[in-house]
């Protein structure tokens, strides 16, 4: 998981029991990348494409890349569960989910990214989407496992 900026004391605990969580199924590495300055005359595109540059360097040499937008595919809970276990089972060399900042993620980033994935239709801040993301990537091995936490039809 790359992410632009470290999640705020309120969501802080929070992410980190469930990255802490989701790492107990899948190998998960959490990078975080510096937030661009932002002014009342700064240049969205230009903090957008600046924080893509930082997450874009970090990203491993032959993993599948999706981007977090709201505009990306749908997916079920048991859907990203089936799809990463087909992804561990074919012994591909990983997965980095791609977290923008407050503005979002640069078109370069979403064009070179492999899929792009919704966690909702709604605009969500980056932090409480990367705590989406974790929960959602426990959620996906407590199914795969056949394990009771989640509790979905």
């Amino acid at each position: 998981m790359l992410a632009v900026g470290r999640p705020t004391r309120l969501l802080s605990e929070a992410v980190e029991e469930y990255e802490k969580r989701a790492a107990r199924y899948w190998p998960l590495e959490v990078v975080e990348v510096r937030e661009e300055r932002s002014g009342r005359n700064a240049d969205p595109e230009r903090i957008r494409a600046a924080e893509g540059e930082r997450l874009w360097e970090r990203v491993p040499a032959g993993v599948e890349t999706v981007a977090l937008t709201r505009t990306g595919d749908a997916l079920s809970s048991r859907e990203v569960a089936a799809w990463l276990q087909q992804r561990a089972l074919e012994s591909h060399p990983g997965v980095a989910f791609l977290i923008g900042g407050a503005l979002g993620l640069s078109d370069d980033v979403m064009a070179r990214c492999t899929r792009t994935l919704r966690l909702s239709s709604m605009t969500l801040p980056h932090e409480l989407a990367r705590l989406v993301l974790a929960e959602q990537l426990y959620r996906a091995g407590t199914i795969v496992r056949n394990e009771p936490y989640h509790k979905g039809a």
